[in-house]
């Protein structure tokens, strides 16, 4: 096997454990509020989240067309330098991904890994090597920054004018029966978010696989992209959904308000129509930020509700480094490839994440977040505090 053949090897299972990552990261958008609720049960709710990701992953390619060629300038870039890029950056963002996931932090996956790739691509070409402004279909601040500083703030918009409509229409109505109502709703509202998710997110990975592939000089930026590329990264995704990220599940459907059926259907509506008017235009949007400010949204329109401002603070603080932390992690796993050279860099770097993934997760033990606790009540931090135990 050549060295470029193995170096791409290394990227599309390193591209797929990001999607991976993706998928139990990002569960909390769609199911974060049915399960709050009680309106789906846990592991119900993931299950159906993961089989309509991968549904959705298939219903579009416009999003992955942006990533593939709409964010670096990698024409005039020799196939395995851009090969060492890509493989740098998905590190950078399953890093951050991890990281985030760790202190139930409902961060962007979507800007981790447009931050890996571009502090790769900056640390290996400069500036230059980044598309910063371009057409209608391509450049960093049209595709990627305008979204997400526009996202949350529609999104938060739309669902708190939906909240305050639907408190005000049912006003006289049995609260029993109301909410009972809108249970039944979040199945059909939240199933559609798990098809937007897949729809959009999925395609991420898919962009930067086909990205690799064309380095390699496998496939052109005109050919379509492969059937079987389009299935491992709709298989990656829907596994990690099923996987369920209940730290961040657990911040989005008890930290940051106290969601009942009717905010919960009103958020997910939101982020749905967000979400999927974003992937037919090709904006590679975070979903993240989307839901996040619908939920916000959710409880700025209803009388009396409770924000939780501190963990919004800590939600946007994470927003406004993920991009840049995620590139900084970029440039370093870039250096260290360049410092080594060849295969061997890349199989450093590779050591570099698995270890830290497994540190990450046996850290994540010493609290753990479930099933069985996903629901508690929210007392300021992630993880719940353990139960008393019982006396003799």
């Amino acid at each position: 096997m050549s060295s470029e053949l193995l170096v791409l090897l290394i990227v599309i299972v390193t591209a797929l454990a990001f999607d991976f990552t993706n998928g139990f990261h990002d569960t909390a958008n769609a199911m974060a509020t049915s399960i709050a609720t009680g309106a789906l049960g846990p592991r119900t709710a993931v299950a159906m989240s993961a089989v309509l990701n991968l549904v959705g992953a298939f219903l579009s390619v416009e999003v992955a067309k942006t990533v593939s060629g709409g964010l670096l300038k990698i024409n005039d870039v020799h196939h395995m330098a851009l090969l060492h890029i890509v493989f740098a950056g998905l590190v950078g963002a399953i890093l951050w991904n991890l990281i985030t996931w760790l202190f139930g932090i409902p961060s962007s996956s979507s800007h981790a890994l447009f931050g890996g790739l571009i502090g790769a691509a900056m640390a290996a070409l400069g500036a230059s090597g980044v598309i910063w402004t371009g057409d209608q279909k391509t450049g960093l601040i049209n595709k990627v920054i305008l979204p997400a500083l526009l996202a949350p703030f529609v999104a938060a918009l739309v669902a708190a004018l939906g909240t305050y409509l639907v408190y005000r229409f049912t006003r006289n109505s049995d609260e029993t029966k109301v909410r009972k109502g809108f249970r039944i709703g979040q199945i059909g509202s939240a199933a559609l978010v798990s098809l937007a998710h897949g729809t959009n997110d999925a395609q991420k990975t898919m962009g930067v696989i086909f990205m690799a592939l064309v380095a390699h000089g496998t496939f052109t930026n005109k050919d379509d992209i492969p059937l079987w590329v389009k299935l491992c990264c709709a298989l990656a995704i829907a596994s990690g959904t099923y996987l369920g990220g209940w730290r961040i599940i657990r911040t989005l459907g008890k930290g940051l308000v106290e969601i009942d059926s009717p905010q919960g259907f009103a958020a997910e509506s939101s982020s749905a129509a967000i979400i999927l008017t974003s992937a037919q235009f090709g904006l590679p949007l975070s979903t993240t930020q989307a839901a996040t400010g619908s939920i916000l949204g959710t409880g700025l329109g209803k009388p009396g509700a409770e924000v939780r401002w501190g963990v919004m603070g800590r939600m946007a603080l994470a927003w406004v480094f993920t991009l840049p932390l995620a590139a900084l992690v970029g440039a370093f796993c870039w250096w260290v490839e360049d410092l080594i050279g060849g295969v061997a860099g890349a199989l450093v770097d590779l050591v570099i994440l698995l270890a830290l993934s497994v540190y990450i997760y046996l850290r994540s033990r010493r609290d753990p977040v479930d099933t069985s606790n996903v629901n508690a009540e929210w007392e300021g931090s992630t993880a719940p505090a353990p139960a008393e135990p019982a006396n003799a």
